[in-house]
C-alpha cells in the first residue's frame, strides 16, 4: 500500500496541536494501519484498547483508488461506509452545468458514515489524487449500534464533526471575499492534519488544482488565479501544483479569519474525559 505522510494554529485561544511529539499518532498508524487516524487529535483518547481493536476490525477490505473515482454517487444505495486511510476525497454536488465543491476529507475521516443512516446521499463522494480506502460493510456497523453502545456514541461524533465543518464553510462563503475563503481553506486543511499527524511545518502538499477551489469557493477557475496571485503578492500563501507554501502561518490565519474551535481539537470545544462516566456505565 502506498503511504503518504504530509507533515499545527495559533488562532485566537486555541493553540495548534504539534506537529511533531506524542500527538502525531505515529504509534497509533503503526498499531491500527487502516484506522489509526480515525478520531486522532479529538476523541480517539476515550477510546479503549477494545473499541480500537473493533474498528480497526471493521474494515473489510482495502482499495487504491487512480484519481477522480466516484465511490458513491448521489442517490445510489448505501451498503458500507469508507475509512480514508491515505489521500483526500472531496464531496461535490452538481448541478446547472457546474460542480460545487462542498467538503474535503483527509486519513482518519469516516468519509461517508452518514450513509449508515441516510441509506442514500445527496452528493457524490471522489478520490482526489491516488487514495486508499477501507471498506465497512453496514452490517458490521449494526453489529456495533447493537453490542457497543459507546462505540456507536464516538461513530456519531464523528459524523456530527462533519455537519459542524459544513456550517463553518457555509458560514466563511457568507462573509468572506475568495481570497480570505480560499486562505481559510488552507489554513482549515493545515489544522486537520496536523490533528492526524499528517502536519508539516511550512505548508501543505495536496493534489489541489486552481479548479478545485475554484469550485470550493464558488467562483470562476479564472477569478481563481487572481485569487492565488494576490496571497502571493500580499506575502500570505504561494500556491502553485498543489504545493502550498505558508511564510508565515500566523499570517495566514489572522488574514483568513481562522478559528479552529469548530474541529474539536484544542480549545473550549474540546472534549476531554467529559465521556469517561458513559464510558464506565456501559462498561
Amino acid at each position: 500500500m502506498r503511504r503518504t505522510i504530509i507533515d499545527p494554529v495559533e488562532a485566537g485561544t486555541a493553540p495548534h496541536p504539534p506537529a511533531t511529539g506524542d500527538r502525531t499518532g505515529h504509534s497509533e498508524v503503526d498499531r491500527y494501519p487502516r484506522t489509526g487516524r480515525f478520531l486522532l487529535g479529538r476523541l480517539r483518547h476515550a477510546m479503549s484498547e477494545k473499541e480500537k481493536h473493533t474498528v480497526e476490525s471493521l474494515v473489510e477490505e482495502v482499495v487504491t483508488l487512480p484519481p477522480a473515482t466516484t465511490i458513491i454517487a448521489r442517490g445510489d444505495l448505501c451498503r458500507k461506509s469508507t475509512m480514508l486511510i491515505d489521500g483526500y476525497m472531496l464531496r461535490t454536488i452538481r448541478e446547472g452545468g457546474r460542480r460545487f465543491v462542498v467538503g474535503i476529507n483527509v486519513p482518519g475521516d469516516f468519509v461517508d458514515l452518514h450513509g449508515f443512516a441516510l441509506r442514500r446521499l445527496d452528493h457524490d463522494i471522489v478520490s482526489l489524487g491516488a487514495t486508499t480506502i477501507g471498506t465497512v460493510p453496514h452490517g458490521r456497523l449494526e453489529e456495533v449500534m447493537r453490542t457497543a453502545p459507546h462505540l456507536a456514541r464516538l461513530l456519531w461524533f464523528a459524523t456530527l464533526l462533519e455537519a459542524a465543518i459544513h456550517r463553518e464553510w457555509i458560514m466563511r462563503l457568507e462573509r468572506l471575499t475568495a481570497a480570505r475563503r480560499v486562505a481559510h481553506i488552507f489554513a482549515e486543511l493545515w489544522y486537520r492534519l496536523d490533528l492526524v499527524g499528517l502536519g508539516r511545518r511550512d505548508g501543505l502538499r495536496t493534489p489541489l488544482i486552481q479548479a478545485d477551489l475554484a469550485d470550493m469557493c464558488g467562483t470562476t477557475a479564472i477569478h481563481m488565479n487572481r485569487v492565488l496571485g494576490q496571497l502571493k503578492k500580499e506575502g500570505v500563501a504561494e500556491f502553485r501544483r498543489g504545493t502550498v507554501s505558508v511564510p508565515d502561518r500566523s499570517r495566514l490565519e489572522r488574514f483568513a479569519d481562522f478559528d479552529p474551535t469548530y474541529l474539536y481539537g484544542r480549545g473550549v470545544l474540546e472534549v476531554g474525559d467529559e465521556l469517561d462516566d458513559v464510558a464506565a456505565a456501559w462498561a
